[in-house]
């Protein structure tokens, strides 16, 4: 299944916790992007400063070193007024550019079917450029989507509360753009509590029409776009769910405050279990205070529920999961030119103790920093898994607001792996214990039934 946001999976409503974009030199992990809004605002992402291109000034420096030379003075004028035609052209790929300088110069000159807003068409270059990679995780924003995808980082947003991914006609797993009848929306995950959970979405659920409209031809993000909205207004999605009919459910749209950290003792006070719905900074330090209060309170017996949790930042990744790993790796990142770089556990986590037993709860809505977070554990012999099968979001995306109020983008840098050189992407993480039985009734919870059988802690 693929996410659209950290970032990992892509929420139905403004950027979310699967791949957020970055806050200041922040690198969230994928999604999720990645993320509510984004799809899981992933998953994974490194955030880069405005900054102005340096390859123009290089350009001109290359010219005046030419110019400077008299027996090469034809040479270096030719060299200048090519560099006048295509600026900030690599001088060893202006024959790759040319096409592209001639088209412009044809539309902005030479267009007679009106005025020509050039701004539109830099920005129409720059979504063909990253559209072509066909890449989920890339993608182009306008000025007004990057405001939004910003606005997600506080966690409150308005709109329906769930994450979509896509899948192929199969129901499996896809890494499609455009959707019809090979690449279709797919629910990931309702936010608890938001107004899709209470309409009765649920995970699996194949989007096929919004407000009677097909989606045929659209992107995720153009239909997530469909189904963002005022607080306040309804919107319908036509659904359909194995084993039963097509249906139309609607769902009336709200400010969606999502608490990423909800904990609770279970079994008599003996275990102590945390619920993590984000990877956002505030959520790691009060993720850092709950365990930290767990573990003076003498539980040695912990359960992190990952369930639905579409990623966020890597940092807060790395930081959650110090809080079991006294140190070693959390996960490696190969970048673009092949260069592994480790993160290693960072010092003085609450429940490194060896002593104290972690069980992670897992499914196919926990993408991106969830699975940095549950691979680490997992490879490093720190914790037992159960569930289902993560979502599979193995890259990370980073951020870049463009100049003069033209909007930005979201690029695919990186690969990360787990400690023992995994790539999960597009296969997920397979539980220790797997649980794929659905509850019978209302407040049944067969994966954390399990969890606690595994810990010996008997009944909730």
């Amino acid at each position: 299944m693929s996410t659209e946001p950290a970032d990992h999976a892509a929420p139905l409503d403004p950027a979310g916790p699967a791949d957020p974009p970055p806050a200041g030199d922040r690198v969230p992990a994928g999604d999720p992007v990645p993320g509510p809004d984004t799809e899981p605002r992933v998953v994974t992402t490194v955030p880069v400063r405005p900054r102005r291109h340096g390859s123009v000034a290089i350009v001109a420096a290359s010219l005046i070193a030419v110019l400077a030379g008299g027996a090469l003075f034809v040479s270096g004028w030719s060299l200048g007024r090519q560099t006048a035609l295509t600026p900030g052209t690599p001088a060893d790929e202006s024959e790759l550019f040319q096409p592209f300088w001639d088209t412009y110069r044809a539309v902005t000159e030479r267009y007679a079917g009106g005025d020509v807003d050039r701004k539109a068409v830099v920005e129409g270059a720059i979504k063909g450029m990253i559209g072509a990679l066909e890449d989920p995780h890339s993608q182009y924003l306008t000025s007004e989507e990057f405001r939004k995808s910003l606005e997600g980082i506080s966690g409150e947003f308005e709109g329906i509360g769930a994450t979509i991914g896509a899948v192929d006609a199969e129901g499996s797993s896809s890494s499609c753009t455009e959707l019809g009848p090979a690449c279709r929306m797919v629910i990931i995950a309702p936010l608890r509590g938001a107004p899709a959970e209470t309409a009765g979405l649920q995970p699996g659920d194949v989007v096929t029409a919004i407000d009677g409209e097909p989606l045929g031809g659209l992107t995720l993000d153009e239909a997530r776009s469909r189904v963002r909205g005022p607080k306040g207004t309804p919107v319908v999605l036509t659904i359909e769910r194995e084993g039963s009919a097509p249906l139309d459910i609607e769902i009336v749209r709200a400010v969606i405050i999502s608490p990423e950290v909800e904990s609770e003792d279970l079994a008599d006070g003996t275990v102590g279990y945390v619920r993590l719905s984000g990877f956002s900074d505030h959520a790691a330090a009060e993720f850092d205070r709950a365990i930290a209060e767990d573990v003076e309170a003498g539980r040695t017996k912990l359960i992190l529920d990952l369930r639905g949790n579409p990623g966020g930042f890597v940092t807060a990744a790395r930081d959650i999961a110090s809080q079991f790993l006294a140190d070693g790796t959390i996960f490696w990142q190969e970048d673009a030119d092949g260069s592994m770089v480790e993160t290693k556990a960072e010092p003085g986590g609450a429940a490194v103790d060896p002593g104290i037993r972690l069980v992670v709860l897992v499914d196919g809505g926990s993408a991106s920093a969830s699975e940095i977070v549950a691979g680490a554990l997992q490879a490093r012999g720190r914790a037992t898994l159960v569930g289902t099968t993560t979502f599979g979001k193995g890259t990370v995306q980073q951020w870049t607001q463009l100049e003069d109020d033209r909007g930005g983008f979201r690029l695919t840098i990186a690969k990360w792996l787990t400690p023992d050189g995994t790539w999960i992407h597009r296969t997920g993480i397979t539980p220790d214990i797997v649980v794929d039985e659905p509850p019978q009734k209302p407040g049944d919870d067969p994966v954390l039934d399990a969890a606690l059988e595994e810990l010996g802690a008997g009944a909730r």
